[in-house]
C-alpha cells in the first residue's frame, strides 16, 4: 500500500511522494529548553519518531533537523510577557545560558529512554542568529515589516491568505478584538526582532539593523528549516499548539521571504491530557519521564502505551491505564525473548503490517497486528523474526531487552512450552497436560494468555 499522511494545510489524507527521488527532508519543532520536557510533549516526538521510521520502512533517506528554542519565545503567544528563558534563569537562579545547556540534555536524555531517533541535525536558535537576521531583512524588502518602539513587526494584513493552515476567520478575528494590541497594526501581527528595554541589558541579546534585541519566537523555524533543507521540503511537525499561532506565523514569514508555504505536507501531533485537561507546564499538571521511573515503570512503558492511540487522537492519562500498558508489555517482551532465534519473516503479516503503519500511522491497528502474530499458529522462529521487522517501525527494542537474571527460562524449560504449544494446536490435549507436568516438575508454571503462553517459574 502507498504511503498515505494527513496533511493539516489541505485538512486530508493524501499519498506522499517526496520532492527528491529516494529522500525526505523533515523539520520537527524541539523544545523551548527552559524546563523539563513532560510525557505530554513527549507523545508528540513518539509521533514524529514514528513518522521517521515508516519513511525508513519504506524506503526513503530521511535528512531529520529539530531545532532548539533557546531564546525569544514569551510567554504570551501574543508576543507579550517574558522571555521563557529569562523567567526560567530566575526561577532556578543559573544564568539563561546554563539553564539551556542543562534542558537540553535534559531533553535528550528523555529521546533516549524513549529510544527515539536523534535527528539528523540539531539546530539551536543562538547558533543562527545572523541566519535569522537575514531572512527578516528579506521580509523587510519585500515590504512586509513595520517599526514599533518594541520591535520590528510582520504585517499580516499583507498576506490574503494568512493563517489558512489553522483556516483563521481574520475578518471576525479584527471585528471582535477585545485584547489590547498596543501598537500591532493587526491583532494577528506578530514580532520579527523585539528590542531590548531601554536601559536594561538582557541576558541573551544581540546588535541588528534595527537596534539590540533578540529574536522573535517563530523566525528561528523559517531561517533554519530553510538553511537545512531549502525553501520547500517534504515534511514539517508539531504539536497541535502550533496549528493556531506558530505555525501559521512561520509560513507567512516563509511566503514573504520565498514565496512557498515552507513545506508540502504538515503534520501535528495531538494533545495529552490527565482527566480531560490538557497537560502542560503552564496549568502544572505535567508529569516528567523520571516521575515514571520513579513510580517503577521503565520508561519504554510509555511509547508502548503512546502506540495504542493514533497520534490525531486526544490521549488521556491515567495511572490505572499506564498499569495496563505496562502488563502488557511485559507480557510481549517476555513472549518474543522466549521464543528463542528468529529465522525467517512471514511475508503475509509484513503485507499487512505495512498497509497499517502506511495508513497515516496506524499504530493502534498495528499494534492489534502485533498481538495477532503473537497467538498465531507460526513457528516461533518466524514470529520473532517477523515481530522484530514490525519494531524497526515500533522502535520498542524488543531485540535488545533482557529479562532479569531470576527470570530466564532454561532451555529445556522453553522446549517443552513449544512442545506442548504445538500438542495444543494439533488439539492432542492429553499429551498437552503431560508436558505441562514436566515443566511444573522443573519449577515453572505456563499459563495460557491471549497473547499466547506465558512461563515463569513457580511460587
Amino acid at each position: 500500500m502507498k504511503l498515505r499522511l494527513f496533511d493539516t494545510y489541505t485538512r486530508s489524507v493524501r499519498d506522499f511522494e517526496p520532492l527528491k527521488p529516494g529522500e525526505v527532508g523533515m523539520y520537527t519543532c524541539g523544545p523551548t529548553v527552559y524546563d523539563y520536557a513532560h510525557i505530554g510533549n513527549l507523545r508528540t516526538y513518539i509521533f514524529e519518531d514514528i513518522l521517521r521510521r515508516v519513511l525508513e520502512f519504506n524506503g526513503y533517506r530521511v535528512d531529520h533537523v529539530m531545532n532548539i528554542t533557546d531564546v525569544g519565545h514569551l510567554t504570551s503567544d501574543a508576543d507579550t510577557g517574558e522571555d521563557r528563558m529569562e523567567k526560567g534563569s530566575k526561577r532556578t537562579g543559573m544564568t539563561a545560558w546554563q539553564i539551556a545547556e542543562l534542558y537540553t540534555q535534559e531533553f535528550q536524555k528523555d529521546l533516549a529512554r524513549l529510544n527515539i531517533k536523534e535527528p539528523s541535525v540539531w539546530c539551536k536558535a543562538t547558533d543562527h542568529i545572523q541566519e535569522q537576521i537575514n531572512v527578516i531583512q528579506c521580509i523587510e524588502e519585500k515590504g512586509y515589516t513595520y517599526r514599533t518602539s518594541d520591535g520590528i513587526y510582520f504585517d499580516t494584513s499583507k498576506l490574503s491568505d494568512y493563517g489558512y493552515l489553522a483556516r483563521l476567520n481574520i475578518e471576525g478575528l479584527q471585528a471582535g478584538a477585545r485584547v489590547e494590541v498596543a501598537e500591532k497594526r493587526n491583532p494577528t501581527d506578530f514580532a520579527l526582532w523585539k528590542f531590548s528595554p531601554l536601559g536594561e541589558q538582557r541576558q541573551m541579546e544581540w546588535p541588528s539593523p534595527w537596534g539590540t534585541g533578540f529574536p522573535g519566537w517563530h523566525i528561528e523555524c523559517s531561517a533554519m528549516s530553510a538553511k537545512y533543507l531549502g525553501e520547500y521540503f517534504d515534511i514539517h511537525c508539531g504539536g497541535e499548539d502550533h496549528i493556531m499561532v506558530h505555525h501559521p506565523n512561520e509560513i507567512a514569514q516563509t511566503q514573504a521571504c520565498y514565496g512557498t508555504r515552507l513545506a508540502n505536507f504538515w503534520m501535528h501531533g495531538y494533545f495529552l491530557q490527565i482527566d480531560e485537561t490538557r497537560m502542560g507546564k503552564s496549568v502544572g499538571n505535567f508529569l516528567r519521564v523520571q516521575t515514571l521511573i520513579e513510580q517503577g515503570y521503565d520508561p519504554m512503558t510509555w511509547r508502548f502505551f503512546c502506540l495504542g492511540a493514533h497520534y490525531r487522537a486526544k490521549l488521556n492519562f491515567t495511572w490505572e491505564s499506564l498499569d495496563g500498558a505496562a502488563k502488557a508489555f511485559d507480557r510481549l517482551r517476555q513472549t518474543v525473548y522466549q521464543w528463542g532465534d528468529p529465522s525467517t519473516l512471514d511475508e503475509g503479516y509484513m503485507d499487512t503490517f505495512a498497509e497499517q503503519v502506511n495508513d497515516d500511522l496506524n499504530m493502534p491497528r498495528a499494534i492489534a497486528l502485533v498481538w495477532d502474530l503473537v497467538k498465531s499458529d507460526l513457528a516461533p522462529s518466524v514470529k520473532k523474526a517477523t515481530i522484530l521487522a514490525f519494531d524497526e517501525v515500533l522502535g520498542l527494542n524488543l531485540a535488545g531487552w533482557q529479562p532479569p537474571a531470576a527470570a530466564v527460562v532454561p532451555n529445556e524449560v522453553m522446549a517443552l512450552v513449544e512442545q506442548r504449544q504445538l500438542a495444543r494446536t494439533e488439539k492432542r490435549w492429553k499429551d498437552a497436560d503431560t508436558l505441562r507436568g514436566q515443566i511444573r516438575d522443573l519449577g515453572y508454571e505456563v499459563e495460557d494468555t491471549a497473547q499466547g503462553a506465558r512461563v515463569q517459574p513457580r511460587k
